[in-house]
């Protein structure tokens, strides 16, 4: 003790002896990490690649010693093995060879690749969907983490598979071409006409609304020119010309001259790759009647409208989120200094733009970029937020209308687009160009000849339509998802992504852009678009796999479908439900499905129920007028006729009462309802929907009162989140208990899951309007908050209780 000091500093004695710690610490840590994991495990998932474990060069530079000496330890461990084919293989002459795009190319027969298709074949999992080799879901877990993306960050998807057909004529036969074969309901189509907005409508057969509905489709004209008087286009069509290609179509009347009054416009018809063909065949059979329209009319206007199939000219991303404003905002730089004011107050509010929900709803943007691959890597402005509320902007003061001046580009110029089709400089020219940079990481400039390319910005909004009716009102109070369409030349898929996904943006495939609909509370297309022909497709497709899947599991461990009373369990059948089919006899039961059909009057005298013979086939009603449609409860067959004839005429549609019987029409009619369960239970996709007798309503209403009555005062009614906070246990005591009758199924959901956005299981459907309005006077006489129906999965027992409200959107 007699050399020991008095007094010991711990913070200099711990500073001293700091290296030493460090290397104590850090040998433990590669110690244990060297017995436990390799080289490219310790990477963060995302950034593991499986060709990091042969390829040293793909693992950071601070993990490549280790990663040579265990590849080295390997190598010595695993004696090289024999040769599958005992020898060499005879290699093809140079003559023979086949190169590496033929390959490519001849591994597109039966389907086409997107420009992106490689980069997303290494990440996600493909499938041929619509003609198209098309990205699913990413390989990695990310339906989480997808979901926050889309409400929290930004997450992109690439659409360029969506068809584009392009219309050039005059603006009223235009006009009156797209009044024949689109949705009445909603906005109309002329206040559109300038270009600043778009217009999302659905499509229809000629002259056939509501019936013969054939998908969504989105309308973009080109903006009018400023230095035209009469406003007409800068491209107009010429006579007699055709483009060379698949789907280009000159539809003519008469030889007559040109009447320069005439506005010769140009738009845009963006349609799902399911329905291309019937888009682009209703819109030539409207074109033809249009014509002929206004030639029987005397009109002096060209009678010519020119159809163009622009599949392979357009690429399109969709880049959802609050922050994809300013992921466009880094990655994206401008041409040149552009003199519109407008532009300029909108291309600087990108960045300070907390969400793209902020702008008006559908806005087009137009402008032009240089080449993106300049400017890598890229670098998200950061939003600047004034400390003081009081110098807080306010959203009116940044807010920029959409106008026909911020909406023009010259993407609609076929001549650029053609141009642009290949990018002038390939990656390793500029490369090049920056290894030659005096201060190594500048980014490079833009020089004369290097490319500009036109882009258009299109506002775009996943949101339900603001409920019409107070019952409903309550129910649904998920918020919307809110980004941009950026559309671009072909060509520069690639270089465009590569910027967009280094700014952090997640990738979406068709799982993670079908999960955007659902949690927004709207159908998505196909799969929320029954008695559609792409919808009847989609499900034929799913009903061969999960049949042939449920074949193959053993008898113990599959769904006996015939002792859970399950009719249908590949596929809904509308046709037994609304009662347009007989009932199929015993014979035909063999398979194990229970047939049955809605008990009609009759049947309840000991008659036997005879099936409805009409020509009609079930349709969907669909639109923003269909709550107001069905607010009167006292609703009949003629004056639901009425209302739909009185909707024909705001597009000049002739009456359907001339060929199509009232009664026939109202007991074919179904309706998109949102469900969402009472207390536990999670609907699944096929999940069958139940009508309750008042029977059934008054137990449910007497559970629910009785757990009320614990937790609420007996002269306060109990609020919403009271309910919700209701057992469940007590409801299926009383509901889950009764099996359902088959007779008593009036629709299906056609997509149910969980809900991350609501935290409770949440559902889309359909079901009869007949069954809706009657369930709505049940409601209103038992004085229910809203409509109750039963659901029940098709491999389930319990039945649960759910709202229902319908879908305006």
């Amino acid at each position: 003790m007699k050399g020991l000091p008095a007094t010991l500093d711990v913070e200099r004695f711990t500073e001293a002896r700091a290296y030493e710690i460090n290397a104590m610490e850090k040998a433990i840590k590669s110690a244990k990490d060297s017995s436990t994991h390799r080289a490219w495990q310790t990477l963060p998932r995302h950034l593991r690649r499986r060709a990091a474990s042969h390829n040293v060069r793909r693992v950071p530079l601070r993990l490549r010693e280790k990663a040579r000496a265990e590849a080295s330890i390997s190598t010595r461990m695993s004696p090289p093995g024999r040769k599958a084919h005992g020898g060499a293989r005879p290699k093809r002459g140079k003559a023979k060879q086949m190169t590496r795009t033929e390959s490519l190319l001849k591994r597109q027969r039966d389907k086409t690749w997107l420009e992106t298709h490689i980069w997303h074949a290494k990440r996600t999992k493909m499938e041929n969907m619509w003609g198209y080799r098309l990205s699913v879901t990413p390989t990695e877990k990310a339906f989480r983490p997808s979901h926050r993306a889309s409400v929290h960050g930004s997450i992109l998807h690439d659409a360029s598979y969506y068809a584009t057909i392009e219309l050039k004529g005059p603006q009223s036969v235009l006009l009156a071409t797209l009044e024949t074969c689109c949705d009445p309901q909603g906005p109309g189509l002329k206040q559109c006409t300038s270009g600043s907005r778009t217009c999302d409508t659905h499509i229809y057969e000629h002259d056939r609304w509501p019936l013969g509905l054939i998908g969504p489709v989105t309308i973009i004209w080109q903006p009018l020119a400023l230095d035209s008087p009469a406003g007409e286009a800068r491209t107009e069509p010429k006579r007699g010309s055709k483009r060379k290609g698949k789907g280009n179509l000159t539809v003519t009347g008469d030889d007559a001259s040109l009447d320069p009054s005439s506005q010769a416009r140009v738009l845009w018809v963006r349609a799902h790759p399911a329905v291309f063909e019937d888009v682009f065949e209703a819109l030539k059979r409207s074109a033809s009647h249009a014509i002929q329209a206004h030639k029987s009319k005397n009109e002096t206007v060209p009678f010519q409208v020119e159809m163009n199939d622009l599949r392979g000219s357009v690429n399109a991303f969709e880049i959802m989120g609050p922050k994809s404003s300013q992921v466009i905002k880094g990655t994206l730089s401008l041409a040149a200094d552009d003199e519109r004011e407008d532009f300029k107050k909108f291309w600087k509010s990108l960045s300070d733009l907390q969400t793209p929900g902020n702008v008006p709803r559908r806005m087009v943007i137009g402008f032009k970029v240089v080449d993106p691959r300049l400017k890598f890597p890229p670098q998200n402005p950061k939003p600047s937020y004034p400390d003081m509320p009081s110098s807080c902007a306010s959203p009116a003061n940044n807010l920029v209308f959409p106008t026909s001046l911020t909406a023009r580009s010259d993407i609609w110029d076929e001549g650029q687009r053609d141009r642009l089709k290949k990018p002038k400089y390939k990656k390793k020219d500029l490369d090049e160009r920056r290894s030659k940079l005096v201060i190594p990481g500048t980014k490079l400039r833009a020089l004369r000849q290097d490319d500009r390319i036109p882009v258009m910005l299109v506002q775009r909004s996943l949101e339900a339509c603001p409920p019409s009716s107070p019952s409903s009102s309550t129910l649904d109070k998920a918020q919307g998802i809110h980004g941009w369409t950026l559309l671009f030349p072909a060509g520069w898929s690639m270089a465009f992504l590569s910027s967009l996904v280094y700014t952090g943006t997640r990738i979406a495939g068709q799982r993670e852009r079908m999960k955007q609909y659902y949690e927004a509370g709207i159908a998505a297309f196909p799969a929320d678009y029954p008695t559609s022909r792409a919808c009847e497709v989609a499900s034929e497709e799913r009903a061969v796999l999960e049949r042939e899947k449920w074949e193959r599991t053993p008898p113990a461990k599959r769904a006996n479908w015939e002792k859970l009373g399950t009719r249908s369990p590949w596929r809904a059948d509308w046709d037994v439900v609304l009662g347009l089919e007989p009932v199929q006899s015993g014979a035909d039961t063999a398979e194990g499905l229970v047939p049955s059909q809605r008990e009609d009057p009759a049947a309840a005298d000991g008659v036997q129920a005879v099936p409805v013979k009409t020509s009609l086939r079930p349709w969907l009603l669909r639109g923003s007028k269909v709550p107001s449609i069905l607010s009167n409860l006292s609703l009949s067959p003629p004056e639901f006729l009425n209302q739909i004839n009185k909707l024909r005429e705001r597009h000049h549609l002739a009456q359907l009462g001339r060929d199509v019987d009232a009664v026939q029409l109202w007991r074919t009619a179904l309706a998109m309802v949102r469900v969402k369960m009472v207390g536990r239970g999670v609907p699944n996709d096929l999940a069958s929907i139940y009508k309750m007798n008042d029977i059934e309503a008054r137990k449910w209403l007497a559970a629910m009162r009785q757990s009320a009555s614990a937790r609420t005062r007996d002269d306060e009614a109990p609020d919403e989140r009271e309910v919700r906070a209701w057992p469940s246990i007590q409801i299926d005591l009383h509901l889950g208990d009764i099996q359902p009758a088959q007779e008593d199924i009036i629709g299906y959901v056609t997509t149910g899951d969980t809900s991350l956005s609501r935290g409770e299981g949440f559902g889309l459907g359909a079901i009869s309007v007949d069954q809706y309005l009657t369930l709505r006077r049940q409601a209103q006489r038992l004085s229910q908050p809203a409509v109750v129906v039963k659901v029940r999965n098709r491999d389930a027992t319990v039945s649960r209780a759910a709202y229902v409200e319908l879908l305006d959107a």
